[in-house]
């Protein structure tokens, strides 16, 4: 068993964003993975302790964000809303947005990218998800919202929930990877991770209110010059 990392960097408790008896969204940093590495580290899991606020059972992650990717995170509180909240992402039951900084200047001002998706790998280059014809289909809208110093920031509202789609969609539907993605871009010296961003999350409840969140555009995001492109 991972032994938990002696000193935590994060208090996801001051990052909750929604909280209600059977969910929680939480403002995930980037950089924090949702398990732990291999090489070990902080991880999301040395956090749901903290997060039961008094509840009997640790929340448990209804989908994935890559590590890098920062932002609105759904967490349900008990096995029942983990049932059905899974099965509102299965039926597309939940609408999310994100932000993604591209390496290049858009021109076009919005627009919807259908590419299928397949997972290939490679002992030399490891695993990564290409557009293919018999791949999984995944669909993203897009709007540009700015660009600034051959940067393009972009909202992101994904119809599917592939692995990777926002990455690949970017690179193989925009023709210009997320700054600072290592994988189907490239590294920048300008960019600490990849950046992206789950800006939004709203779930429909039948009987309830949806479960609603909105993260703030995040500080490395801002250091670029974007604050005053997004509210």
């Amino acid at each position: 068993m991972s032994r938990v990392p002696a000193i935590l960097r994060h208090d996801l408790t001051a990052h909750i964003l929604y909280e209600d008896g059977e969910a929680l969204v939480v403002d995930k940093p980037g950089g924090l993975p949702l398990d732990r590495p291999r090489a070990g580290g902080e991880a999301l899991s040395d956090h749901l302790d903290s997060l039961r606020l008094g509840f009997q059972r640790q929340p448990f992650p209804v989908h994935r964000l890559d590590q890098d990717t920062s932002g609105c995170l759904l967490l349900a509180r008990n096995p029942k809303a983990l049932k059905r909240f899974s099965r509102a992402f299965e039926e597309r039951q939940v609408e999310k947005s994100y932000l993604g900084l591209i390496a290049g200047e858009i021109a076009q001002e919005s627009g919807t990218i259908e590419l299928s998706l397949s997972k290939i790998s490679s002992r030399e280059e490891g695993w990564r998800m290409i557009p293919a014809r018999q791949g999984k289909p995944a669909i993203t809208h897009w709007q540009r919202l700015g660009t600034k110093d051959g940067l393009t920031l972009v909202k992101f509202m994904p119809v599917t929930g592939r692995t990777h789609q926002i990455r690949v969609h970017a690179a193989e539907g925009l023709g210009a990877a997320l700054l600072g993605d290592p994988i189907y871009g490239k590294r920048d010296g300008r960019a600490p991770r990849t950046m992206l961003h789950a800006s939004a999350l709203v779930m429909l409840r039948e009987g309830k209110p949806p479960v609603a969140a909105t993260s703030p555009l995040p500080g490395d995001f801002q250091a670029l010059g974007f604050g005053g492109l997004y509210d």
